[in-house]
C-alpha cells in the first residue's frame, strides 16, 4: 500500500513541477479532511490550525455546508447576474443584519475582488469633487492584483510589478498624527485591516480606529475595512470591527464567507453604494446560486451552533495555554479571537517545518511571527494538542 501512495506521490509532484507555474512551494499533499483534521497522501494526520488561511473557520466538510454545495450543485450551479437566483438577496440580508446597518451588498469571487470593488467604490464617489487617493497602512496586505497590490504596505509584495497604480499613500498603522498629515485635498478614503493577517497578526489599537473614524466624519473620507481575513467569527465578533464598536462606510469579506467555496463581498452605506448604477461594476461569477447557497449555510451554522461563544471560550483558553509555556524563542503573543500570532527570535520557517512533522500545521505572518488560524470549532483537547507540539518545537 505504501508503495501505491508513494507513486500517486511522485506523480502529483511531478505534474506540479511540469505544469503549474512556481509561485507557491508546497510540500504535503493534502488528500481529505474532516472537522479541524485534514490527511496527506500517505494517511497521515495533521491538527490544522491554519484552515485554508483563515478560509475553513467551520472546520472542513462540515456536513450542512456539504449538503447544501451538493444539493444546489444538481440543481443549478450558474446563471449570472443578468438574471435573479433565489439566494443572493437573502445572503445580503443577513450579512447586513450581522451589525451592518444601512448597508447594501455587491458578490464577488474573492478577497482580491472584494478589495478591488471597494477601491473602485471609493473613487466612484470621489470622482465629482476630484478626489481619488486611498491612505493605507504599512504592514498591511490587501491581495495580489495590481490596484491591491498598490494598497498593499508591504513593498515585498509589489516588487517587480512596478510601476505602482497611482493613488496611493502608506503610513504607519496605529499611528494618528501621521495618518492626519497624510490627509490632503485630493484624499478620499482611509483603507485598513482592523487586524492586519500577513504583517504579522497586528490589532489596531481602539483609540486609532475611534480617532481614523472621527477624522473620516471631519474630513468627509470614506472608512474602509478590509475583513478578508479577520472577518466572519475570526476574532470573537461576526465582524471584527464591533470588537471596537466603531462602524466603516465600506467592508469586505470573502475567505471564510462560504466555507471554502470562493465568494467575496463588498457592504458599504447605502448613500456610497449609490453612486454604483447599472453597468458601472459587475462580477460574472460573482454572488451565483452555489456559492451563495453555501454562504447561506454558513451563516446559518453560525446562528445555529453557537460558533461565536464556542470561540471566545477556546481563545481565553488557548491565549492561557500559551502564556505557560516558556521558551526564550517567543518575544510576544498577540491577536484577537483565532486569529493569534508568536513573535519569535528564530527562523519561523523551520518551526513550521518541525510543527508539521510533529503533526501540526501552522504558518508564518511575515518574517518572525507564527500565525494561529485554527476552525472556530475547535476545543480544549485540540488546543492541548497544539500545545504540546508548540511547546516541543519552540524549546
Amino acid at each position: 500500500m505504501q508503495m501505491k501512495e508513494k507513486k500517486k506521490a511522485d506523480e502529483i509532484k511531478t505534474a506540479y513541477a511540469e505544469y503549474l507555474m512556481q509561485t507557491y512551494s508546497p510540500e504535503l499533499i493534502i488528500v481529505k479532511g474532516q472537522g479541524a483534521y485534514v490527511w496527506d497522501v500517505y494517511g497521515k494526520r495533521y491538527l490544522d490550525f491554519v484552515s485554508g488561511i483563515s478560509v475553513c473557520n467551520l472546520g472542513h466538510c462540515h456536513p450542512y455546508v456539504t449538503k447544501a454545495v451538493t444539493e444546489q450543485a444538481s440543481r443549478l450551479v450558474h446563471i449570472s447576474n443578468l438574471y435573479m437566483n433565489e439566494y443572493q438577496p437573502f445572503l445580503a440580508q443577513k450579512l447586513i443584519n450581522k451589525g451592518f446597518k444601512d448597508g447594501l451588498c455587491f458578490f464577488c469571487n474573492s478577497g482580491a475582488e472584494a478589495n478591488e470593488g471597494a477601491i473602485k467604490l471609493a473613487r466612484k464617489f470621489g470622482y465629482p469633487s476630484g478626489r481619488y487617493k486611498i491612505i493605507t497602512m504599512l504592514d498591511s496586505f490587501h491581495g495580489r492584483t495590481l490596484t491591491t497590490l498598490s494598497a498593499t504596505g508591504r513593498k515585498k509584495y509589489r516588487e517587480g510589478f512596478s510601476p505602482d497604480m497611482p493613488g496611493f499613500v502608506h503610513v504607519p498603522f496605529n499611528d494618528i498624527d501621521t495618518l492626519r498629515n497624510a490627509v490632503d485635498s485630493e484624499t478620499i478614503a482611509i483603507m485598513m485591516e482592523p487586524i492586519q493577517g500577513e504583517g504579522g497578526v497586528i490589532p489596531a489599537e481602539p483609540d486609532f480606529l475611534k480617532k481614523t473614524r472621527e477624522l473620516c466624519d471631519e474630513k468627509n473620507l470614506l472608512l474602509i475595512f478590509d475583513e478578508v481575513q479577520c472577518g466572519m467569527g475570526r476574532t470573537g465578533t461576526f465582524f471584527a470591527y464591533q470588537n471596537y464598536g466603531v462602524q466603516p462606510d465600506i467592508l469586505t469579506l470573502a475567505k471564510a464567507l462560504a466555507n471554502g467555496f470562493p465568494i467575496g463581498a463588498v457592504i458599504a452605506k447605502k448613500n456610497v453604494a449609490s453612486v454604483l448604477g447599472p453597468g458601472s461594476h459587475a462580477s460574472t461569477f460573482g454572488g451565483n446560486p452555489l456559492a451563495c447557497a453555501a454562504a447561506i449555510s454558513v451563516l446559518d451554522v453560525f446562528e445555529e451552533d453557537d460558533i461565536l461563544q464556542n470561540c471566545s471560550k477556546i481563545s481565553e483558553y488557548l491565549f492561557k495555554k500559551l502564556e505557560e509555556i516558556k521558551s526564550p524563542k517567543i518575544v510576544q503573543i498577540r491577536g484577537k479571537g483565532l486569529m493569534i500570532g508568536i513573535v519569535v527570535n528564530c527562523e519561523v520557517k523551520k518551526l513550521i517545518s518541525e510543527a508539521a512533522k510533529k503533526g501540526l500545521l501552522i504558518l508564518p505572518a511575515g518574517e518572525s511571527v507564527i500565525r494561529l488560524l485554527p476552525p472556530l470549532i475547535i476545543d480544549k483537547q485540540d488546543v492541548n494538542t497544539a500545545i504540546e507540539i508548540l511547546s516541543e518545537i519552540l524549546k
